[in-house]
């Protein structure tokens, strides 16, 4: 997957939230709660038992670029309220996507979404037009987390 460049696709944005770090950690890392604040996912299926750990996988069914992509994800590290990072290797687009969260003070915390990936076949020729798609759709996606989190 990696022949040791860079990913043709790296996309990273973040918000802060006014909520604390542990509320936003366990909600954001939840499967479960990915289809309430991520725009283009539709179901989650878990694969391994809960909770989610060190080697869970999980399937997603979502939309993007007016396709429907099935994949699974498997959580690769898993540190409670500082750092997820899950990846695929399936289909036309090989990806890692990260969460870390930090806290700002007791109230606020920043959250970073970052992608990365490299897509084959026409995915890498349309790497710049996924990767500009990709952070339109994460910086809604962590906006939707935003108010979820803010309003409750």
């Amino acid at each position: 997957m990696n022949d040791g460049h860079m990913p043709n696709v790296d996309v990273s944005t973040q918000i802060v939230i006014e909520c604390p770090l542990a509320e936003v950690a366990s909600y954001a890392s939840d499967p479960d709660n990915a289809p309430k604040w991520y725009v283009n996912i539709d179901s989650v299926d878990w694969l391994t038992p809960r909770p989610a750990e060190l080697g869970t996988r999980v399937a997603f069914r979502a939309r993007f670029l007016g396709r429907t992509l099935e994949y699974t994800y498997e959580f690769l590290r898993y540190e409670p309220e500082r750092l997820l990072e899950m990846r695929t290797a399936e289909g036309p687009f090989p990806m890692s996507t990260m969460y870390a969260w930090t806290a700002v003070d007791d109230t606020h915390t920043r959250m970073t979404l970052r992608n990365s990936g490299y897509p084959t076949g026409f995915g890498k020729l349309a790497a710049p037009v996924m990767a500009a798609a990709m952070r339109r759709a994460n910086n809604k996606d962590l906006a939707k987390l935003k108010e979820i989190l803010e309003s409750s």
